[in-house]
């Protein structure tokens, strides 16, 4: 359950604008990326909507991992029903810190996952109506 704690409401109440990284729209999919579910953010949101506070929706565009047209679409569908979304960032996935993990002695999940590509963004922009 989505639950605010009064500091938060505090912070939402001086917010002009949320930058709101969506992982994953598909819950499944995201706890297999992520390690946990999407449902807080996509509840958090909601709230957002609601309460009149903008929200700029965010995405890293995975080749082979968030841009499944049937997945971007469902995004589409999701981010129809907020009333505030002023802008949607597609974000291409690069692997420019995957030595960091290794550095630090842990294991970069997503090896062998190619560069996205200007293409992809293309594609994934045009899969949601956005310019």
């Amino acid at each position: 359950m989505f639950i605010l704690t009064d500091e938060i409401k505090e912070i939402l109440d001086l917010t002009d604008l949320v930058l709101l990284d969506i992982k994953h729209i598909n819950d499944e999919k995201c706890k297999e990326l992520v390690g946990f579910s999407n449902k807080l953010e996509l509840e958090f949101a909601k709230f957002l909507s609601d309460n009149n506070i903008p929200i700029w929706i965010r995405q890293v565009i995975i080749p082979g991992i968030t841009d499944d047209e049937k997945d971007l679409i469902k995004l589409k569908e999701f981010i129809k029903t907020l009333k505030t979304v002023e802008k949607i960032e597609l974000h291409p996935y690069h692997n420019m810190g995957a030595y960091k993990w290794k550095e630090l002695g842990f294991e970069y999940q997503l090896e062998g996952v190619r560069n996205a590509t200007e293409e992809d963004i293309t594609r994934a922009k045009k899969i949601l109506d956005i310019e």
